[in-house]
């Protein structure tokens, strides 16, 4: 067995240790999210953290780990006899990001149960976890309906596996650690708010730091054992600090003014629910625990404060995480003043994790007026920049709106999501097909029909359906698939010479809320002056799109054609890594171009290589004014789609834009 890198010594990285220790002294806290770039230590930090919890009395025999002082009554493996239990450490379960739905609720034997009656249950890793940690690395990657079993599980504290009438349950409460790299994308606002503390991590900038990170780790990687045993005294101390911190807990006293400060706090800060409240109720009791006190301070609420609430005020996936601690301050201190005043508290002993806060991002960046886009851009003499000029700096987006549902015609096979229609595990049942590898989802009247002119000749006699491996059929499900969203701007002088761009980023801003609500992959490739630019390439994280979106320049010739074969060759390199996710192409432009020999018949011969390889996509049309070409139109047709306003790309306007995207695509 690999020997796990020492807890006690991490270097640095508080906050992370601080909340990792709060849930082991009360695992009613909710669990930890830690965010960070990666090679920050946290999933090392995590892993160590199995090591320091406390030991458990488990029913011996017992696959679910049933208390032996209170029995789950509805355990698959029991009822089970008092007197004999076992004693073992917590165990801590990864869930892998591509795991199956059976791999974490268990499995149900479908034949046996059909056959002979008989619930013959393989448990999931949330069996295992069940009174221990549950670890999920790149949580953000985790697929939808995974989710949904965690979402399900967390709320009720049991997991419920029903294949078509057969049911099993059992308990499941577990403390939940996850990791992730918001590079990556975002979380699901559902399972964010799952999470009771969610911490920022990053590489410290200290040389001197950094020097005894490396010669830490260098040291464990030549001899484990030896680096652990170095160690030991300190990791046996933080062991017997948890114990002592689990003790005391429920000798806390939370009093009415600090959870006046608390209730203030969240008020303050405008978070949803009341889960923030509990969540910082438990947090601060659990710091005044770990600290040794009996009494809630009001250092104990900032700090749960500070753990608790940044993960909660978000609005949208584009604001950044983090509170305004002068807010907090002024908060505390305006509620505060009552039987939790304390001239010269005393934090208690130091200790691992005992770190403040981490320094506050910055808040959300202004968006632009409703009428940004109806003042022109100045030049240095105060007067509009013509068409074709040099660069410009960045516009602020306009405001975004709710857009309407762009989707890819036909039906695919991609990730889930919530776009396009594809075949996938989940939906509604529109078949059946014979299993290929292990049995999902049983279509149970396929498999009566299949198994039912065999009877007689497999000696049925009693009441019972004689079923065998060759009868089971899959039921075939149609739900909605993730799809990349490749966004094609024209950055070019001729674009914000008629002060459209903030109007435009404003709509591609919009499109990326979508595209994050429907979990796509997005790209964005821009393109102005003489060539184009692969602003970022595909990926899960559309506030990194939102954030490249916010700094775009404009200015300069419309390289059409060069954006279009950028945008190709993205999807071409896109296409070999992972080929079942299908492509919507949105071009934001107003069709023209420029630059170089022929330059519209350039775009043309390029808009026709999408139709080709029957790429489905979607031109926004910018152009203004009294006189329209209609080149935006022209394009849309070389490119096999459709063409769409900028006000017809508002969910309110003109209904069945889907219809005709997909009428134009066939």
């Amino acid at each position: 067995m690999t020997t796990p890198f020492p807890f006690t010594a991490v270097v640095g990285q508080d906050d992370l240790r601080l909340a990792l220790l709060l849930n082991a002294v009360s695992p009613a806290v909710g669990g930890v999210l830690v965010r960070g770039e990666k090679g920050t230590a946290k999933s090392t930090a995590v892993r160590a953290l199995s090591a320091l919890m406390p030991t458990l009395d488990v029913v011996s025999g017992c696959r679910f780990s049933c208390d032996p002082g209170s029995p789950d009554p509805g355990c698959p493996d029991g009822p089970h006899e008092p007197g004999a239990f076992e004693t073992r450490a917590a165990r801590m379960v990864e869930l892998p990001v591509g795991a199956s739905e059976d791999r974490l609720v268990g499995a149900l034997d479908i034949e046996r149960a059909l056959s002979e009656g008989v619930k013959a249950f393989e448990p999931g890793l949330l069996a295992d976890a069940h009174r221990g940690i549950l670890y999920v690395d790149e949580v953000n990657l985790l697929h939808d309906h995974l989710v949904d079993l965690l979402l399900d599980a967390a709320a009720m504290g049991a997991s419920y596996v029903e294949r078509e009438g057969v049911s099993v349950r059992h308990a499941a409460r577990f403390l939940l650690v996850g990791t992730m790299n918001p590079e990556e994308g975002e979380l699901r606002p559902q399972l964010l708010d799952r999470f009771g503390l969610t911490v920022e991590v990053a590489a410290s900038r200290e040389p001197d730091q950094r020097v005894e990170v490396v010669r830490r780790r260098l040291a464990y990687d030549d001899d484990p054992a030896a680096f652990a045993a170095r160690w030991a005294d300190e990791e046996a101390a933080v062991r017997a600090r948890i114990v002592a911190a689990r003790e005391l807990l429920p000798s806390v006293r939370l009093g009415d003014g600090a959870l006046r400060q608390i209730a203030a706090t969240c008020a303050a800060f405008e978070v949803d629910g009341m889960r923030a409240d509990i969540v910082m109720a438990r947090t601060a009791t659990a710091l005044a625990a770990w600290a040794g006190r009996t009494d809630v301070l009001a250092e104990d609420v900032r700090q749960a404060a500070l753990l608790a609430l940044p993960h909660r005020r978000r609005r949208n996936p584009f604001d950044a995480p983090g509170l305004d601690e002068d807010k907090l301050d002024e908060t505390l201190e305006e509620f505060g003043g009552s039987d939790d005043d304390d001239p010269d508290p005393d934090p208690g002993p130091d200790g691992p994790g005992g770190g403040g806060g981490g320094q506050p991002e910055p808040d959300d960046a202004p968006q632009g007026d409703g009428d940004t886009a109806a003042r022109p851009e100045a030049g240095e003499n105060g007067q509009p920049q013509p068409s074709g000029a040099g660069e410009q700096s960045a516009v602020r987006a306009s405001e975004p709106f709710r857009t309407k549902v762009l989707s890819v015609p036909g039906i695919g096979e991609g990730a889930a999501g919530r776009r396009s229609r594809a075949r996938t595990e989940h939906g509604r049942t529109t078949g059946a097909r014979r299993p290929r590898g292990a049995l999902t989802k049983l279509h149970l009247a396929a498999t009566v029909q299949a198994a039912a002119p065999h009877q007689r000749a497999r000696g049925r006699s009693g009441p019972g359906l004689v079923v065998r491996r060759d009868d089971l059929r899959q039921a075939t499900r149609e739900g909605r698939e993730g799809n990349l969203v490749l966004f094609v701007v024209d950055a070019s002088g001729s674009m914000a010479a008629r002060q459209r761009m903030s109007a435009v980023k404003g709509a591609v801003l919009s499109l990326l809320l979508d595209a994050y609500q429907r979990r796509d992959k997005v790209g964005l490739v821009t393109f102005r002056g003489t060539d184009a630019d692969v602003a970022l390439p595909p990926t899960s994280s559309v506030d990194a799109a939102a954030a490249r979106l916010e700094t775009l320049p404009t200015g300069g010739r419309t390289p059409l054609a060069a954006g279009l074969l950028r945008a190709h060759d993205v999807l071409r390199v896109e296409r070999l890594r992972d080929p079942a996710r299908r492509p919507l192409v949105v071009l934001v432009t107003d069709g023209r171009a420029t630059g170089g020999p022929e330059p519209v018949a350039l775009a043309g011969r390029a808009a026709r290589l999408f139709a080709a390889d029957g790429v489905a996509s979607v031109v926004v049309d910018c152009e203004s004014g009294p006189v329209r070409l209609g080149l935006a139109g022209q394009l849309a047709g070389e490119l096999g789609g459709t063409a769409v306003t900028l006000d017809e790309l508002r969910a309110d306007s003109i209904a069945g834009l889907v219809k005709d995207v997909q009428r134009r695509a066939a």
